[in-house]
């Protein structure tokens, strides 16, 4: 059974076997988490990800799916790169939400990582409202069949974690 913990703070910060990155399909940084995890795991990251956009990402990576990369300077041997969906009130895209946090235990399992800290996927910059967020992540991490021992949800303020934390209770 997976752990889930609950971190106020800076997801850069964590050392855990694996990071998740709320990327952006090109996978070359961005604002945000992706812009700091790049900044503080250092050249290495864009390096690799540059190398997956001339190979089979050519086109960018797709929303829901997840890839790892080394995690250079951080704390961590890997991140792992999701994109999670911008929300919108016209359209439900719980699904692909969801499909970030399975897909990246997904390449989790496939690597060994043993702990993973995750953010709040697409809850910052892509107007994922942080209850809903907070919902779908817990939920799909619990209902996920997955040999990640701890789950380590990294929420930047008390607004994030205590909307997590609802949810983990």
């Amino acid at each position: 059974m997976t752990t889930i913990r609950l971190v106020q703070g800076d997801i850069t910060r964590e050392s855990v076997d694996a990071i998740v990155n709320a990327a952006n399909s090109s996978l070359l940084g961005g604002g945000g988490v992706d812009g700091a995890i790049h900044r503080r795991g250092g050249p290495e990251i864009l390096a690799e990800c540059r190398k997956l956009r001339a190979s089979q990402y050519g086109k960018g990576l797709r929303v829901g799916q997840a890839v790892a990369t080394t995690a250079g300077k951080l704390d961590a041997r890997w991140v792992i790169h999701t994109v999670g969906p911008r929300f919108t009130p016209e359209e439900d895209r719980s699904e692909l939400l969801a499909s970030c946090y399975r897909e990246s235990l997904r390449v989790a399992d496939e690597l060994g990582a043993r702990t993973v800290a995750f953010p709040a996927v697409s809850a910052g910059i892509y107007g994922w409202p942080m209850e809903d967020a907070a919902r779908i992540a817990v939920e799909t991490v619990r209902a996920t069949e997955t040999a990640v021992e701890e789950v380590r949800f990294v929420l930047f303020d008390e607004k994030a974690y205590d909307a997590f934390a609802r949810q983990v209770q």
